[in-house]
């Protein structure tokens, strides 16, 4: 312990995030700065005034705390022990803590299912609300916008950074662009940068949404949003919303499954609730439900992996939500002749 600097938790975790503050997405960055804030109150409840002495056992003392204090589940606590142990790498690496303390620190174990998000938007449902907004709602902002989240699966990040000039009407096509010093950075930066693909009749409702209903506002950078809102970009909470709303069986079924009478269900009668309902799903299941669909298409998980911007692995475990019976049928043409 002798080679060891002495430094303080809080410092510690400062030189932590100016490390990977250019290498992970901004997001990340956010994450793990508040979950290390957790092991920073540890470590004065504990007296811990030097990342020095810290060990083995105290690392375990800490899962168990936080599992705790936080009520976490596995997934969670495996996530956030996860980046702790990256932490600890990282203090390693600068003389905080003993070089191998990092192989320490034990993650809890999950059932093979256990960290899978079950939450997804099936085909059927998504070509109902489809259905719907194409007949009252054409060319509408959400129309546009479910209708490329949707048929692209693009993350949250990927739709609102869209720009008029990243849409490519001729070739059919939507460029996403990683823009961070103007507001809009990919998940995976540079590496997340692309051309999606779309079909005549989505580019139609896309020419026909900026002729007719784009709301002709520039944002604060002076850019020129392909979705919009009177404000400017639209903003990551009012996809969200927008993506509630729309999911909502009232809307497009024009039913309840749960017999509640719309006008005393808030998740109806009120937009800020719309998440309320127990059928509204966020955007991501929206995105989870693509992957799905691509896959059950025939389309290969190769071109689903470049155009979604996630591995092949990741889409195994995270994102596949077909049953069984579907995987199978998926492979029965490759094998009905042998």
């Amino acid at each position: 312990m002798s080679d060891l600097k002495p430094i303080a938790p809080a410092e510690a975790k400062a030189q932590y995030l100016e490390a990977i503050e250019t290498e992970k997405a901004d997001t990340t960055v956010q994450t793990r700065e508040y979950q290390l804030r957790h092991f920073v109150r540890w470590c004065g409840e504990e007296n811990i005034e030097n990342m020095n002495v810290l060990d083995g056992r105290d690392l375990m003392n800490y899962r168990k705390w936080r599992r705790e204090d936080g009520d976490l589940n596995n997934v969670t606590l495996r996530s956030q022990m996860s980046n702790i142990r990256h932490f600890i790498d990282f203090c390693g690496k600068i003389d905080a803590v003993r070089s191998n303390l990092h192989e320490k620190v034990l993650l809890p174990s999950l059932d093979k299912y256990e960290n899978r998000r079950d939450e997804s938007l099936s085909a059927e449902r998504a070509r109902s609300i489809l259905d719907f907004l194409e007949q009252f709602e054409y060319a509408s902002r959400d129309h546009v916008a479910f209708l490329i989240l949707w048929k692209t699966g693009v993350r949250t990040g990927g739709l609102r950074a869209l720009d008029v000039e990243d849409y490519y009407p001729r070739k059919g096509a939507l460029e996403l662009v990683h823009r961070p010093e103007t507001g809009t950075p990919l998940k995976n930066k540079e590496a997340g940068e692309r051309m999606i693909a779309l079909g005549e009749a989505e580019c139609e409702v896309v020419d026909d949404y900026l002729e007719r209903k784009r709301d002709n506002t520039t944002d604060e950078h002076g850019r020129d949003p392909l979705i919009t809102t009177k404000n400017g970009r639209m903003g990551k909470v009012t996809i969200r919303r927008t993506a509630y709303r729309l999911t909502r069986p009232c809307i497009y079924a024009g039913e309840c499954p749960h017999d509640k009478d719309p006008m005393d269900c808030e998740a109806r009668t009120d937009y800020d609730k719309a998440s309320q309902c127990p059928d509204a799903v966020s955007a991501h299941p929206i995105r989870r439900g693509s992957i799905t669909h691509h896959l059950d298409s025939d389309v290969p998980k190769v071109a689903v992996s470049d155009r979604m911007d996630v591995s092949p692995d990741v889409i195994d475990a995270h994102y596949d939500a077909a049953s069984k019976e579907g995987k199978m049928n998926r492979r029965r043409e490759y094998v009905e002749n042998i």
